[in-house]
């Protein structure tokens, strides 16, 4: 046996998961019961994890002579969907099993086939306040008497939910709907001056940022699947990487800026001029509904509007990339549903800035694409903590649409194949194998 092999087997018993893991996720809407459901499918073998690379990915290890290929969880010792318990918070009380009847992402097939798995999970009381989020109301939330009390009562819940179900380790996902645009004041500057501000219950402190103050506060890893400020507030961000708490986001990257991230760096490497990208958006899920207030939509536009001009670099190229016209929008669309559908025009130029034009038509369904990317954030995250990886997991950029940095001046990679790369190298070295280049 080789000594490569000797220390992989070494970091993999000192790794190796065991217990229940806990997933806890804010927002028990499309995305949550979606991914809830696959599980507990996948788990009766009546369905398949398509889109997850933690389940269905390999990874090549050695040089290419070497065929060496094996599944990404027989390289890094996940955890098994088995020992997954799910809980949740949302402002709506149905169940998880009523609640993904309402979304109507799945048929009832695959929903009634798991009932008694999701009837089993009723969110508790959410922290939410509706000045942050216009268009959804609900009866199931708490009442605290300030902000800094919301907090409290929300790792009040985390304990409660561990200890109930026997968990050894938990995660915490964001799946909540997209909150009013904020920006990042004196408030989020340090710990003691967002604790202040909890506790003087400032508008600048916002659900999605309490649930990430809670998370980080237990040591529960946490991602943010949606464009809120949330752990990217300095304040936490400096507070998780102090304390060994892995964090990730934001907002997860499904349909038309996935696209965009596999588009633009081709445009790129191939030197063509890009003159401008049109992109609309129709949705009528509860997103979508969430989205149609400005304040909301703000927010969305934001992390979407960043990808272009990180990945093109127009600083550098300014002849090609300087005067770029670049839109989004989104439109709520009630008779689409779950069933989102982008398109996008883009102007480019050639050789002797002769014209062209490329269109697209992605008709996604959001929360399938958004249900494995949560299974392999939990998995991931899990095992981030257990290597010992606190901060900004930057390697884990992959999944989203503004991906977080560990140094606040530093832009973040938004190439889609760059970050395929830097994720699948990082768990090459977490157990010892060499990096790959590509230069064998």
């Amino acid at each position: 046996m080789g000594q490569k092999t000797q220390n992989q087997q070494i970091v993999m018993r000192e790794m190796k998961p065991k217990g229940k893991l806990g997933v806890l996720l804010v927002g028990q809407g499309a995305v949550s019961t979606t991914f809830i459901a696959g599980v507990e499918a996948v788990k009766k073998g009546i369905a398949k994890p398509i889109g997850s690379l933690t389940q269905m990915q390999t990874i090549r290890l050695g040089e290419r002579k070497d065929k060496r290929s094996p599944l990404i969880k027989e390289l890094v010792p996940l955890a098994e969907l088995d020992d997954i318990v799910f809980g949740s918070w949302d402002p709506i009380a149905d169940d998880a099993y009523t609640a993904a009847k309402k979304a109507a992402v799945l048929s009832d097939r695959h929903i009634d086939a798991v009932k008694s798995q999701l009837k089993r999970i009723r969110p508790m009381k959410a922290v939410f306040y509706q000045d942050y989020v216009k268009n959804i109301t609900g009866p199931n939330v708490k009442k605290p008497r300030n902000k800094m009390r919301a907090a409290e009562m929300l790792m009040e819940d985390i304990a409660r939910f561990k200890e109930r179900n026997g968990c050894s380790r938990l995660v915490m996902i964001n799946c909540a709907s997209t909150e009013i645009h904020m920006k990042k004041s004196v408030f989020h500057s340090s710990f003691h001056a967002l604790e202040d501000a909890m506790g003087g219950n400032r508008e600048e402190i916002s659900p999605a940022m309490i649930y990430a103050y809670a998370a980080i506060k237990c040591g529960v890893p946490y991602a943010n699947g949606s464009p809120s400020l949330a752990a990217d507030a300095p304040a936490l961000t400096a507070y998780a990487a102090a304390h060994n708490v892995p964090i990730v986001g934001k907002d997860f990257k499904t349909g038309q800026t996935l696209m965009k991230t596999v588009i633009a760096p081709m445009l790129k490497a191939r030197m063509l001029k890009l003159d401008g990208w049109f992109s609309t958006n129709i949705l009528g899920n509860r997103d979508g509904e969430v989205l149609a207030d400005p304040q909301s939509f703000k927010t969305k536009q934001m992390s979407k509007l960043s990808v272009l001009d990180t990945i093109l670099q127009p600083d550098m190229y300014p002849e090609l990339y300087g005067e770029v016209h670049h839109q989004v929008h989104i439109n709520h669309y009630k008779p689409r549903g779950d069933n989102k559908e982008g398109w996008d025009n883009i102007d480019i130029s050639g050789w002797m800035d002769y014209p062209m034009q490329i269109k697209i038509n992605f008709l996604c369904r959001d929360s399938i694409l958004a249900a494995p990317i949560a299974l392999d954030l939990a998995l991931f995250l899990d095992l981030a903590q257990r290597a010992g990886m606190g901060g900004v997991q930057e390697w884990l950029s992959f999944y989203f649409k503004s991906p977080m940095t560990s140094m606040p001046s530093a832009k973040p990679e938004h190439d889609l194949f760059i970050q395929h790369m830097m994720l699948k190298n990082t768990l090459r070295a977490m157990m010892g194998e060499t990096p790959v280049d590509h230069l064998d």
